[in-house]
Formats: C-alpha cells, structure tokens, sequence
C-alpha cells in the first residue's frame, strides 16, 4: 500500500491531525540533519581534509542522495521500524500518541545538540514511539518483540563491527604503507578521506531516512483509519521531501558535535580519518541490506574508537568516550520515558 502525493495534499488541508504530525515527524528529520548528520563529517573537518562550510554542504547533497537512492533499492529498514510498535486501536488516540513520540524526540535531540554530545537519533527514535506505543496500549502489548530485538542486533552491530573494523581498517593500511614516504601519501589520503566522509554522509541518509519515513508513513495511515496495513511502498515524493529536509538540517551545522567526535574524543592524522569512515560506511552498509535498524553515531564514534585504539588505548579521550556512551544508555530510558509521559498526558487531555 502507499499514498499518492494528491491524496496526501487532500488530507493535509482537510485533517489538522495530519497537519500536526506532518509537521512533527519534518522538525525531528531537521533535528536529526543538523544534530546526528555532522558526524559523518567530524573526522574529514578535524584532519583539515575539508572546510566546515564545504563539508557540511557536501553532507547535505549526500544525505539528500542516500535517501533517496537506498530506499528505492532497499527499504527493510524502514520496514522493520514500522512494525515494531503497535498503534492500532483507537485512530484519535494513536495520533495523540505518535505526535508525543515525536515531541520527545525533538526534545531529547535539541538537549543533547546544546551539550554537544552525539546522542542517537535512531535510538531517540526507537525509544520514542515505544514509549508512546506502551502507554497507548496500557502495557508491553505495544511492542512487537520479533521486530524490537533487531534494534539490539544493531547496537552490537554498530558497537562490535564499528570499534572492530576500525581497529581493522586502520592496521591493514598501515601495513600497506609502512614502506611508503608519509609526505607522499598526503594528497591521497585527503581526497580518500573527503570520498569517506561523502560515503559517511550517503549511509546516514540511507539508514535514518527510512527510519523517519517509516513514522510518517505511520502517521498517514493512522489518519486514513488503517492501522492494520503491514506493507507499504515509500512513495518517491515522500523520499524527496524527507532528503530535502534532512539535507536542510544538515545544513544548518552541528560544529559543537563536530568538535566531540573529531576534535575531542581523539586525534586522528588524514589516513586514520579515512579508516574510520570506511570502516563506519562498511559497518552501516550491511545493516541497511540485511534491515537492521543502527545509529549512525554510533557506528561512526565506535570506528573512531577503535582507530585511536589501534595506535594505543590512551590516544582515546577516554572521558568524552564515557560522556557519550552515558548519552546513549540514558537514551532509551530517558527519551522512552518522556514519550510515555506525554502520550499519556496528551491522550488524558485531547
């Protein structure tokens, strides 16, 4: 099932619920371009491979580009998101529920962009709409378990394969080059690294823009009555207006993230910068064809990691490194928590 662009744009001017939650899952897509998309380009920016305006420019073109072109091949994630979490039931009250999940989403973001920690997006996401989906059906009722324990195959995907391939990566070319003149080499390794972070930028499209469109694709349904649909075809106006948006957030910056990940955690020289990002595009890329929901952020600072590790354990900033791993276990928690609260608060009051 799918929804044309005229049916969408009949029901927008028609139903204020579709208006509102519209417009609710677009600001979290801008949250998420501007707090979870710079990632992709911390490492490219701290080795001085690229500008921060031409980096961020180029990361938005590509979240633009891997939105697009992974859900028109691939779109199991977007798929897995959806039915993880029941919203049948009461249409009115599913609404209520689905716009608190967003709410919590853009406010756990928006906290997390101030302090500069690269808290998940994807995490704040799944956690969320299961927090909302729980409190409208009163219980764990409101979890699919089958399709929820991909979201722990994903953290020890993103934890074990990132940290690992980084570590990986970076030692293989260092045995490649261990004979080569390093001054040589820096031209190469520059332009690899800006290709990385491109590749850094598509893979972050490719995987949270199917998360984002899976809940808006939720939304509209819900409006129409349907909550029982389990499959679905992302229509290719809602993957343009998804990347637009996305690519708009990007756009806006994230220098205070971009300052943790590449600058802080560790100091990394041109050819660990491109280490880590292959590692990271390679790690997101098997999680995108086998529909496993996983962070972007974290694949990414866990390559980081493990590149720093491979030099020696205290060439990591070990303090940032637990900063951001509080961040990410506090957000399951905390931003499933706040959807549950306000779910139940909307739903008593609306």
């Amino acid at each position: 099932m799918t929804v044309s662009l005229l049916e969408f744009l009949g029901q927008l001017f028609s139903t204020p619920a579709l208006l509102v939650i519209s417009v609710l899952t677009l600001g979290v897509i801008l949250v998420n371009g501007w707090t979870d998309a710079p990632n992709a380009i911390a490492t490219c920016i701290s080795t001085r491979a690229m500008s921060p305006r031409t980096a961020i420019i180029m990361a938005a073109v590509f979240n633009f580009i891997g939105v697009f072109v992974m859900t028109l091949i691939n779109s199991t994630v977007a798929q897995t998101i959806y039915k993880m979490v029941d919203f049948r039931g009461n249409s009115q009250e599913a609404l209520v529920a689905l716009c608190a999940a967003m709410m919590a989403i853009v406010i756990w973001a928006t906290a997390a962009w101030w302090f500069g920690i690269p808290t998940s997006e994807s995490h704040a996401l799944i956690a969320g709409i299961s927090g909302a989906a729980i409190a409208l059906q009163g219980g764990l009722a409101g979890i699919n378990p089958s399709e929820w324990v991909k979201v722990l195959y994903g953290l020890a995907l993103s934890t074990g394969m990132g940290f690992g391939a980084g570590w990986l990566v970076v030692k293989l070319i260092e045995k490649i080059c261990y004979r080569m003149d390093r001054r040589k080499t820096f031209g190469f390794f520059r332009n690899a690294q800006i290709t990385g972070a491109a590749g850094m930028a598509f893979m972050h499209g490719a995987q949270d823009g199917q998360k984002f469109m899976a809940v808006f694709m939720l939304g509209l349904f819900l409006v129409q009555g349907q909550a029982e649909v389990t499959k679905f075809q992302i229509p290719v106006w809602l993957m343009m207006l998804c990347s637009s948006v996305m690519a708009l957030g990007t756009s806006i910056g994230g220098l205070r993230i971009i300052k943790s990940v590449g600058m802080d955690m560790v100091k990394l020289e041109k050819y660990q910068g491109f280490s880590a990002d292959l590692a990271a595009v390679l790690s997101l890329f098997v999680a995108s064809i086998t529909g496993i929901p996983v962070s972007t952020t974290h694949t990414k600072t866990t390559a980081i990691m493990g590149v720093g590790a491979a030099k020696r354990l205290s060439s990591v900033n070990w303090g940032i490194v637990k900063e951001m791993i509080s961040a990410w276990i506090l957000t399951f928690p905390g931003c499933g928590l706040i959807g549950y609260l306000l779910a139940k608060f909307f739903i008593w009051v609306f």
